[in-house]
């Protein structure tokens, strides 16, 4: 992975002069690109003032899970713990949504604005075990970054 590379790219799409909508679906676009082990790439924020995130933009297959509860699966327990949750293998996970059966990793990152967790970035990767602390690092930074246009 070029860490650099793709950290100035997603600089570049947060610099860009266009809505926040359109970068956030431009930076899904680009990982799930760029990454070979990035099969779904989205974006969920807290829905208002519920205790659920909403799906925003995301790139990959459909999901029905547009609504996650706090604490339900991989996001919702990020939404409660604010911490980053890699799963290098869904099957040994007790708390976990499928998106279906290709579905074998996730990565979810918070996002944090003025130290609220207001959103995050969740992963899916049809590989297991594909994570490295270099996804940790590209994908925080992308967090970070986001924060800054919402």
């Amino acid at each position: 992975m070029n860490l650099d590379q793709h950290k100035n790219k997603v600089n570049t799409i947060i610099n860009s002069v266009i809505s926040k909508e359109e970068k956030l679906q431009q930076i899904c676009d680009y990982l799930e690109a760029q990454i070979s082990y990035y099969d779904w790439v989205g974006f969920y924020f807290k829905n208002g003032n519920k205790e659920e995130l909403k799906l925003a933009q995301f790139t990959g297959e459909p999901t029905d899970h547009t609504i996650i509860p706090f604490g339900k699966g991989i996001c919702g327990q990020v939404a409660v713990s604010n911490e980053n949750f890699v799963v290098q293998d869904v099957s040994e996970q007790d708390n976990y949504i499928s998106c279906g059966w290709k579905v074998k990793s996730e990565i979810v990152i918070p996002i944090f604005v003025n130290g609220e967790n207001i959103g995050q970035i969740d992963i899916d990767s049809h590989t297991v075990n594909p994570f490295t602390p270099q996804d940790e690092e590209l994908l925080e930074h992308v967090c970070s970054k986001v924060a800054t246009i919402l």
